[in-house]
């Protein structure tokens, strides 16, 4: 990769991560990050997504693993995940510059019938993986940001161009993962059924067994797979997902502690405070508090990937 296509991308990322940005007619699923300085874990969904930092460095926590990522390196998400992610490196100097774009099943299954690429699975592998940019990779990226000085090419370029893209890391060092993205039958996609199943019925609780026939597999089968993919079992993530969902609405209003751990599941108030605190390091009722304290202080950043 050369430096003078990692300053150009630098350059462009710096233009339109705009605080205002709104969603780009013609190139929808397109994400940028600028941060001034570190940030505090935020804790979301990620969705299967491709993500590189241009300058700077992030950190993303999966249960109990961490990703760093840093200047010219990309990650590669490809099962919905929560995660706690955030800024590692960044000054106001050197701000922290990131762009994203989603992996869309579709688009990435629909290169592999075109290509004639073979069916195969391979072993089991994580969800979530980062490696260096390559220089193809780069100039990809740059061309299609790039159309965001030309609005008119976006209609014919645009979409031509994040084919490019998902060529280059189906053919990069994840590919095997962006693969079975666009493969229906792979224990990926069949982990990726039971994924969403949880994350629509959050407060729902629900027998292993019942999931692996959600997802198309054994209840023996869906444990090993789910858990090397995601790195947790099924307990384990339908779990970070309702202590995410009550952190985030115990961050947005004062509400009743008790009231937040039904909504997202718990019929114990007793068992959601201790698995909060567990999870956070302090009661429901004490973090919210700090929570929304930090946010009227700080005001609304960038948004990012």
């Amino acid at each position: 990769m050369t430096i003078l296509a990692l300053d150009e991308l630098r350059a462009l990322i710096e233009r339109h991560a705009s605080s205002d940005a709104k969603p780009i007619r013609g190139m929808p699923g397109l994400m940028f990050g600028f941060e001034h300085g570190p940030t505090p874990p935020c804790e979301l969904v990620v969705e299967p997504v491709f993500s590189l930092v241009a300058q700077g460095a992030k950190r993303v926590e999966v249960g109990k693993q961490t990703f760093e990522y840093r200047t010219g390196q990309f990650l590669i998400v490809s099962v919905d995940l929560p995660v706690d992610a955030y800024v590692v490196e960044a000054t106001p100097d050197k701000p922290c510059l990131g762009f994203g774009i989603k992996l869309r099943p579709e688009a990435i299954s629909s290169l592999l019938l075109e290509s004639g690429a073979p069916r195969t699975f391979g072993d089991d592998r994580p969800g979530i993986a980062i490696s260096d940019l390559s220089s193809d990779l780069v100039s990809s990226v740059v061309r299609l940001l790039s159309l965001l000085d030309r609005p008119s090419d976006i209609p014919v370029l645009a979409a031509s161009l994040e084919r490019e893209i998902l060529w280059r890391l189906i053919n990069g060092p994840q590919g095997a993962i962006v693969r079975q993205i666009g493969l229906a039958d792979s224990r990926m996609s069949q982990v990726g059924r039971a994924v969403r199943w949880l994350r629509e019925h959050l407060a729902e609780t629900i027998r292993v067994e019942e999931l692996a026939e959600i997802a198309g597999m054994s209840a023996t089968s869906l444990h090993r797979h789910f858990r090397v993919i995601t790195s947790m079992t099924p307990i384990q993530y339908q779990k970070q997902l309702r202590l995410q969902a009550a952190r985030a609405r115990l961050r947005a209003t004062r509400v009743d502690v008790a009231e937040v751990g039904f909504a997202v599941g718990y019929d114990s108030p007793s068992q959601f405070s201790r698995e909060y605190r567990r999870m956070y390091g302090k009661p429901p009722g004490q973090d919210g508090a700090e929570l929304r304290t930090a946010s009227s202080t700080v005001g609304v950043s960038r948004h990012g990937s």
